[in-house]
């Protein structure tokens, strides 16, 4: 997980003239000086602080102007961003008192609490309703994620820009299904404008790309190491037909055992022409019966399956090939971006912790992290525009 966080400051003699009476109800614009005074401050440089009283001259009701980084409450916002700097590297929110105790100011853990769950409420956008900065992106990427929460496991949904890995929204889900998928990501996938749609091999997201209509890249990397792994285990039952299946499918184990072979360079080499190579493959094991109930599949059986299943998602596999958006964006056939953000922004905090206690808590602080992450290629994430 990489950070950089940029911490409020404290200047006391920076202090803004007020545009506008704070009192609800009044719209005044001008106001008179009143006094100077004292106010006391918990920070890690200064032990008090002058704020300055104005009148306000159309309801004539006084109210305090604060120096820069400081507000009403006792702690000031470097104190606050420093304990919300501490909580997102790692520690945990008693770690992050004792820290901020040896530093000269004490701040309970219930406090330090507050002020990472406040911060975190304020991160904007981020949300399926409300796309991180309004961005648009002709590929998204999508990928799913589970947290405990209480001991139960809590599904988290993230997407991303593809073309450039940076986190759109991350939001809690009540599961994994077809329905539960489309109502999370139309949303998006309208908000961004998006053209096609980067995940792993679920059915789920295959289900709900075609019913929006939008086209899918099915990462690579997945589907290779799938299709290695089922080869391998294949292998050898092929290779003596050891329940006499191809035998009966009119097939020898030899034949079977090349075109495993085949499709294993197939999956490495992922060239869209070689979609028709698929199905005469498929078509080959067409006699294979399926089992009847309560049986196993046998092995030519599953041989017609896996060729017929490569056979359908060579188009999804192999779309990254071809695909551009419309200013020449490309991806990489890869769900990389998603799985990294996850990793960074969700998994890598989790880790160190025994689980959440409240699910708005959990994405929440995930909001929080990937909103810091999406602020590593600019001048940093300014904390100083979430604390208050």
């Amino acid at each position: 997980m990489r950070l950089q966080l940029i911490l409020p400051h404290v200047i006391p003699t920076e202090i803004q003239v007020p545009t506008v009476c704070p009192y609800k109800g009044c719209e005044g614009k001008h106001f008179q000086f009143h006094q100077a005074v004292e106010k006391p401050l918990q920070d890690t440089r200064y032990s008090q602080v002058e704020a300055h009283r104005y009148e306000c001259l159309r309801c004539h009701r006084t109210f305090r102007v604060y120096p820069r980084g400081v507000s009403r409450a006792q702690k000031s916002l470097r104190v606050k961003g420093l304990a919300v700097m501490l909580y997102l590297l790692g520690l945990s929110y008693g770690a992050v008192s004792l820290a901020m105790d040896a530093l000269g100011v004490y701040l309970c853990k219930s406090r330090v609490y507050d002020a990472v769950q406040a911060v975190a409420e304020r991160v904007p956008g981020l949300r399926r309703e409300k796309v991180f900065g309004g961005l648009k992106t002709p590929a998204l990427g999508g990928d799913l994620t589970s947290v405990k929460v209480n001991g139960q496991w809590l599904t988290l949904g993230l997407t991303v820009d593809d073309t450039s890995g940076m986190v759109l929204t991350v939001d809690g889900l009540d599961g994994e299904d077809t329905e539960t998928l489309r109502a999370w990501m139309e949303p998006i996938a309208e908000a961004v404008e998006a053209r096609i749609v980067v995940t792993d091999d679920a059915d789920a997201f295959k289900t709900v790309t075609s019913e929006l209509g939008l086209e899918q890249q099915v990462c690579k990397g997945h589907v290779k190491r799938n299709t290695e792994s089922l080869i391998e285990d294949l292998q050898t039952s092929v290779a003596t037909d050891s329940d006499g299946s191809l035998a009966a499918a009119g097939i020898v184990p030899e034949q079977a055992v090349a075109d495993l072979e085949r499709l294993a360079e197939l999956i490495r080499t992922r060239r869209p022409e070689d979609v028709g190579e698929l199905a005469e493959m498929h078509l080959r094991y067409i006699d294979a019966t399926p089992p009847s109930a309560g049986d196993k599949a046998t092995i030519a059986y599953r041989l017609r399956l896996l060729f017929l299943d490569r056979w359908n998602l060579w188009p999804r596999l192999t779309r990254y090939r071809t695909w551009q958006g419309p200013n020449g964006e490309t991806i990489d056939g890869t769900n990389n971006g998603a799985e990294r953000a996850i990793g960074w922004w969700i998994k890598e905090r989790y880790r160190t912790m025994r689980g959440y206690k409240r699910a708005k808590s959990a994405v929440n602080v995930s909001r929080l992290l990937a909103w810091c992450g999406n602020h590593l290629d600019r001048d940093g994430a300014d904390l100083s525009l979430l604390i208050a």
